[in-house]
């Protein structure tokens, strides 16, 4: 079942990167939630996050609160894994 999780994550998150890389513009371009994969396992299971998911996570913090409102990634960013994972890798909470 957590490999079903995880392929639904990725599927998520390519979907949202196809939506970000067409809207286009400014700053958003600049975000790719397909750059938090590395983080999957730490925002569905309860594994630490890795070192490359705070890279990832700290390079993508600008893009938090666009992820905090698409209705198929709010779900991760406002769950107490991916807050615990966001608190692990010193990115703030979005406030948005």
């Amino acid at each position: 079942m957590a490999m079903k999780k995880g392929q639904v994550l990725v599927g998520v998150v390519a979907a949202m990167a196809v939506v970000v890389l067409l809207c286009g513009g400014g700053a958003e371009a600049a975000c790719d939630a397909t750059e938090l994969t590395p983080c999957a396992g730490a925002i569905i299971g309860n594994a630490a996050p890795t070192a490359a998911c705070c890279s990832r996570m700290k390079a993508q913090e600008s893009c938090m609160c666009t992820y905090a409102r698409d209705p198929n990634l709010q779900r991760y960013v406002n769950s107490p894994n991916g807050k615990k994972v966001l608190a692990a890798c010193k990115v703030p909470v979005p406030t948005c």
